[in-house]
């Protein structure tokens, strides 16, 4: 049986997430826990007719740092995870797929994040030019699968979802890490 949720009283509402603090029974156990709550996120690797890939550098504040990562964003209410995929992947890297594929969905930290990301593997790319959403400040950048699966050996990548869905793409393509 699943633990009884007792209340779940909400501390923060956000643009792009809510926190609140949730009490839980589970049998004679009574505990809290702080839950992130987040809409979903659609995350996209865009593989172009030569097996490249298609990477995003941008600065993420929370890491500090400027991060490869895939195309990703979080998703609009009740919006289809691949129509999500389609729009990042014309906003951030300036194309459009004939095919698009659902590789995987995961959660990203499951502890105390909701966020489920829903991960595409895009083929039969068309350049339409970038669309960036007014806060984006990004650049595009190209690589072998050969040359992404050595910069996560040597943490020059280090998103997560970009090592799962460059894992995960590669291996359609015959390219193992």
């Amino acid at each position: 049986m699943k633990p009884e949720i007792l209340s779940n009283e909400p501390i923060y509402k956000g643009k792009i997430f809510d926190v609140s603090i949730a009490e839980i029974r589970d049998g004679e156990l009574e505990y809290k826990r702080e839950i992130v709550a987040h809409k979903g996120s659609a995350v996209v690797i865009p593989v172009f007719a030569d097996k490249t890939v298609a990477l995003v550098r941008q600065y993420r504040h929370a890491a500090r740092e400027f991060l490869l990562e895939i195309p990703a964003g979080t998703l609009n209410a009740g919006e289809d995870p691949q129509i999500g995929a389609e729009r990042e992947l014309e906003e951030e890297i300036g194309v459009k797929a004939k095919k698009m594929e659902k590789l995987s969905e995961f959660y990203v930290s499951p502890g105390f994040l909701t966020e489920k990301m829903h991960l595409y593997l895009a083929t039969d790319l068309t350049e339409t030019g970038q669309n960036l959403d007014e806060d984006e400040v990004l650049s595009v950048e190209k690589f072998t699968f050969a040359e992404a699966f050595e910069k996560i050996a040597n943490k020059e990548i280090q998103d997560a979802k970009t090592i799962i869905g460059l894992i995960l793409a590669g291996a359609k393509f015959g390219f193992s890490y």
